[in-house]
């Protein structure tokens, strides 16, 4: 899967509007700032068609161990980001077409076309 940066962003607003690049990449940054002041803030952040992001707080655990090291540890309680899709998004990705050089076979496992 491809990524999108936020660069990549700046650029397509750029390309769509007759506005300066800079002045455009301090609005996506001020506007990823609210959302992050919003979150740690506890606030959902709702866009209409888009979807919504909130905190989602984790209860800890006295005892928990990683699965790498073996090592027990203390996990105490935390929030997480979480995105909820909306309706509109939801329906737009859901008839996405697969990627064309990964194909998912019956079993759950993907066969990649770059191997043959």
């Amino acid at each position: 899967m491809d990524k999108l940066t936020k660069a990549d962003i700046v650029d397509a607003i750029y390309n769509k509007i007759s506005m300066d690049r800079k002045k455009i990449q301090v609005v996506v940054d001020l506007f990823l700032e609210e959302i992050k002041a919003g979150l740690t803030s506890q606030k959902a952040i709702e866009f209409r068609g888009f979807g919504t992001f909130e905190i989602k707080m984790r209860k800890g655990r006295i005892r928990a161990r990683n699965p790498k090291t073996g090592e027990f540890l203390t996990i105490y309680p935390h929030g997480i980001a979480s995105f909820r899709a909306g309706r509109e998004l939801r329906q737009e990705v859901w008839n996405l077409e697969p990627v064309p050089d990964k194909e998912v076979l019956n079993d759950g496992t993907t066969d990649s076309a770059e191997g043959v």
